[in-house]
C-alpha cells in the first residue's frame, strides 16, 4: 500500500450518517473477511482512518493503538462507538495516547475526532496488552475481542459433555477458538472437519490450537459459505451483532446448517434458554430432540 498516494482507512461498520467514510478506504476489521490487517502496516502507512471502536475495553484500546501506531503524523482519525458501548469512555483513552479530541454526540454514539501527534504515548503497552497470547488456564490460545476469548463459554461447555460421538464429514460453525472442534475430533470416526467463523483473530487462534490433517480452516460468514453434503454440525451460534441482540442471526446459523448438511446428516446445537429457536429448528429438519437443559442453556440434536 504504501506506494499509493493517498491511503484511507475504515475499521469496522461506521454508521455513514455519522462519519463520513473516504471513497476506497481499505477495510481493516478482523469481522470482515478477506479485509486487511492493521498489524501488517507499517508505521505512518494510513493518511486517515474512520473507525467504530470496539465494545470491549481491551480490544478498543489495542485498536486504537494500531490506528494512532498506523497513521501518519498529523492525520486525521475519527473514532466513534455507543455510548453504552465503550463511547462514553473514547474521548479519555485518546486523551491517554496524547491526542487533541474533539468529541461530540449524536444518535447515542459518541465521535471522537482527532489527529495522530507527533509523539503518541502508551501505545506499546495497549498493544501489548491486547495481542494473541496461551491462556494458561484453558491451553488455548486466544486474543482479546474474540467471543469469550479468556475463558469456556458455559454453553459450549455443556455441548461439550453432551456431544455423542461424530463420524464423516462435518464443520463446527462460528469455532472461535476452536474449543468445540477439538472435542469433536476426539471421535476417531471423523474423516474431515471444517471450521468457520467470521473473526480473523478466532481462525488465526484456531489455527494454533489444532494441529490435525483432517482440519481446514475458513475465514468466512457462514451465512455464506458454500459447504454441503456434511454428515454433522456443531455449533454455539451467535446471537450479537455489534453489540446487541439479534435472534435473527443465530436463526440464519440454522437453516445453513440444515442447508448444508446430507439427508439424514444432524446438528449439534446449544443455545441460551430465552432464544426462540424451536421454530426455526422444526421448520428446517425432520426431527428435533431436546438433549439436555442445564445451566441456562438448551443443547438439541437435529436431523435433516
Amino acid at each position: 500500500m504504501t506506494d499509493q498516494a493517498d491511503h484511507q482507512g475504515i475499521y469496522g461498520t461506521p454508521p455513514v450518517e455519522l462519519a463520513l467514510r473516504q471513497p476506497g478506504a481499505a477495510q481493516f476489521s478482523p469481522l470482515a473477511p478477506g479485509s486487511a490487517a492493521l498489524e501488517d502496516l507499517a508505521p505512518g502507512a494510513l493518511d486517515g482512518l474512520v473507525m467504530l471502536a470496539p465494545p470491549g475495553t481491551g480490544e478498543r484500546r489495542y485498536a486504537l493503538a494500531q490506528a494512532l501506531r498506523v497513521l501518519a503524523p498529523g492525520a486525521p482519525l475519527t473514532a466513534l462507538a455507543p455510548k453504552d458501548k465503550g463511547g462514553s469512555r473514547l474521548r479519555k483513552e485518546l486523551e491517554a495516547f496524547g491526542c487533541e479530541v474533539f468529541e461530540a454526540s449524536k444518535r447515542h454514539h459518541r465521535i471522537c475526532v482527532t489527529s495522530r501527534p507527533n509523539e503518541p504515548v502508551g501505545l506499546l503497552e495497549a498493544i501489548a496488552a491486547g495481542v494473541p497470547r496461551i491462556i494458561e488456564t484453558l491451553g488455548l490460545w486466544s486474543q482479546p475481542g474474540v467471543f469469550s476469548w479468556d475463558r469456556i463459554d458455559p454453553g459450549s461447555a455443556l455441548l461439550a459433555r453432551h456431544l455423542a460421538h461424530l463420524a464423516g464429514r462435518g464443520a463446527d460453525f462460528g469455532c472461535g477458538v476452536g474449543y468445540l472442534a477439538r472435542v469433536a475430533l476426539a471421535s476417531p470416526g471423523v474423516e474431515h472437519l471444517s471450521l468457520v467463523d467470521i473473526d480473523r483473530r478466532a481462525i488465526e487462534a484456531a489455527r494454533r490450537n489444532i494441529i490435525d490433517p483432517r482440519v481446514n480452516f475458513s475465514w468466512a460468514d457462514v451465512r455464506a459459505s458454500d459447504l454441503e453434503g456434511l454428515d454433522f454440525v456443531v455449533m454455539n451460534p451467535p446471537f450479537h451483532d455489534g453489540g446487541a441482540e439479534d435472534r435473527a442471526l443465530g436463526q440464519a446459523f440454522i437453516r445453513r446448517a440444515a442447508q448444508a448438511l446430507r439427508k439424514g446428516g444432524t446438528c449439534w446445537l446449544v443455545a441460551n434458554r430465552h432464544l426462540p429457536y424451536e421454530a426455526e429448528l422444526n421448520q428446517a429438519f425432520a426431527r428435533v430432540t431436546l438433549k439436555v437443559e442445564a445451566d441456562g442453556y438448551k443443547v438439541y440434536e437435529a436431523r435433516r
